[in-house]
């Protein structure tokens, strides 16, 4: 690493600021909350994820319209749809012999839509 990457990236000499470092500590997420957040952002990761998150985040829909949407077959969009479930992030009820899926609750709309919000101003 070059010295001008420390200095523009981290603290060119060590000087602990202990009350700030001390305060800092109390606001660390605890290791199982991390671990599981970084699950979900691992699921939400992949393009195709992205795709059927955006789609539900609108409507809902079975499987056989996803796969129409997204032109996949149904197989690989409910691969895809299990990731999402097993997450937490999509729900699916049955209507016959059908499977339909949605969003789970707004919050996953909501991290969908900052993190769009997010990327469009970066």
């Amino acid at each position: 690493m070059l010295e001008s990457d420390v200095a523009e990236d981290g603290c060119s000499e060590l000087h602990l600021a202990e009350e700030q470092v001390r305060e800092a500590t109390g606001y660390l997420v605890d290791d199982r909350s991390v671990a599981a957040l970084a699950d979900m952002f691992k699921a939400l990761s992949d393009p195709t994820r992205l795709r059927i998150v955006s789609l539900l985040a609108e409507t809902e829909l079975c499987v056989c319209d996803l796969a129409a949407v997204l032109d996949m077959e149904q197989s690989a969009v409910s691969h895809q749809l299990r990731t999402l479930r097993d997450m937490h992030l999509v729900r699916r009820r049955r209507d016959g012999r059908r499977i339909f899926y949605a969003l789970d609750d707004d919050h996953v709309a909501d991290l969908f839509r900052r993190g769009l919000e997010h990327v469009a101003h970066a």
